[in-house]
């Protein structure tokens, strides 16, 4: 009995376990770690969904306790199993768990990804950050408007009740704060839901996945971080950020994203210098060559409200992307500059609370305000936050408004990405052949 902790954060950890882990008689999961996402660590996998094995679950433990959990369990192996970290930063993990007497352990894709019952589109990325929602968004229009049932199916976000969001199904907005979401669920679900996408995610994707089939012709993953997809695609579309070239060889497992790639977008171009999308195609003939590339362009859209011309600003960004995604700044920051912005307000001496934490946890995060909101406490220091904060104007980069989950005495402005094609063929033309075939 090969005695094994999980690495995770909330996500793919509980998915190879149930796909690969829970039913091997030779393996004994004694624990779960948690990083990247606070306040999910100090839980247990209910044995509900751990199985037979487990009558009393599974603990989740933080990752800083690693190395006492390993020689506390006796450990044999340690599985990573998450996602958008450096390679160097992959192996301090291994040599941690080397050191501590554990064998170290990656799950490949063949092993972990579930086979589907109709078509699948699979939108994976480099980074977190490189344009994911946008292109799959274009890609559900795409197939919406060839005449076919579309069901996206997300990566999991799984920060609540496990049990209670084992299957979850979102066809409308009432659908989502029914789920008591995070901002970051939110911010995946409400724009494909609002433009008539129905959105899938959960714990159980096995279950998930049977779901979503049941009233889909066609089914699109829809990535989170630069993860692999838990489902096989028959297209895999990889999205690289071209303000962040040789990411895509430098994070796990964003290189293997490039190198399963049947199209690669290059995303951003319209923000890039010339020569770093040379380096991102350069590497994409090296890993991908025979994958079609698509360039594309992200202009930022700035909705209708009060001026900003001349007035301080004070930017709320997309958390997850300059947080481990590791963006300074995001949509808002470039809509706010390009509306004339007289000063962006630097939010960090008036950070309360957790949002103060995440200002210190991560130190590139330029003069914006990441928006957290994990639970409610958070959402309350990112609310606090935002009213210390001495400004004219509110410009909120992230996906959804947030002025539905929080109450703001400023005037806002959102902003937001979309995708725009600039090379020929398009993902239209790319997928038509797939359309043709995949029609009822």
């Amino acid at each position: 009995m090969r005695r094994v902790i999980v690495l995770g954060a909330g996500g793919r950890d509980f998915h190879d376990f149930a796909v690969v882990l829970r039913d091997d008689p030779g393996v004994q999961v004694v624990a779960f770690t948690a990083a990247q996402i606070p306040g999910i660590d100090d839980r247990r996998l209910p044995s509900s969904i751990a199985g037979p094995a487990y009558p009393e679950g599974i603990p989740i433990r933080p990752q800083a306790e690693l190395t006492p959990l390993i020689r506390e369990h006796h450990v044999d192996e340690v599985v990573l199993s998450y996602s958008d970290l450096s390679y160097a930063d992959v192996m301090h993990l291994a040599a941690e768990v080397l050191a501590a007497g554990a064998d170290f352990r990656l799950l490949g894709p063949d092993r972990t990804m579930l086979r589907s019952s109709k078509p699948v589109v699979a939108v994976c990325a480099s980074r977190t950050g490189a344009g994911k929602s946008q292109t799959t968004r274009r890609i559900g229009r795409i197939l919406l408007d060839a005449g076919l049932r579309v069901a996206l199916v997300r990566h999991p976000m799984p920060y609540g009740d496990l049990e209670a969001m084992r299957v979850q199904r979102f066809a409308t907005l009432d659908d989502i704060a029914a789920s008591h979401p995070t901002i970051e669920e939110r911010e995946e679900y409400e724009l494909p839901v609002s433009e008539g996408m129905v959105m899938f995610a959960g714990v159980d994707y096995e279950a998930i996945l049977r779901a979503a089939a049941a009233e889909a012709d066609v089914i699109v993953w829809d990535g989170g971080n630069n993860d692999l997809p838990f489902v096989r695609p028959d297209v895999m579309v990889t999205v690289l950020d071209a303000l962040r070239p040789g990411h895509e060889r430098g994070w796990h497992p964003g290189e293997v994203n490039l190198r399963l790639a049947d199209v690669v977008v290059v995303n951003k171009i319209d923000a890039a210098a010339p020569s770093d999308i040379g380096v991102l195609l350069d590497n994409v003939r090296r890993l991908a060559p025979t994958a079609v590339v698509v360039q594309a362009a992200s202009p930022v859209v700035l909705a209708d409200g009060p001026s900003i011309a001349g007035g301080r600003v004070l930017v709320v960004e997309d958390g997850p992307t300059i947080t481990h995604g590791g963006m300074p700044f995001g949509a808002g920051t470039v809509a706010a500059r390009a509306a004339g912005a007289a000063e962006l307000v630097d939010p960090r001496p008036y950070a309360r609370g957790s949002i103060a934490d995440t200002f210190e946890r991560y130190p590139h995060i330029g003069p914006v305000l990441p928006a957290m909101g994990y639970g409610e406490d958070q959402l309350s220091d990112l609310a606090a936050t935002i009213a210390a904060v001495p400004c004219d104007v509110v410009v909120t980069g992230t996906p959804i408004d947030l002025t539905r989950v929080i109450a703001l005495d400023r005037p806002v402005r959102h902003a937001s990405y979309s995708l725009r094609e600039v090379s020929r063929p398009d993902l239209a033309e790319v997928l038509a052949p797939h359309v043709r075939a995949w029609r009822p």
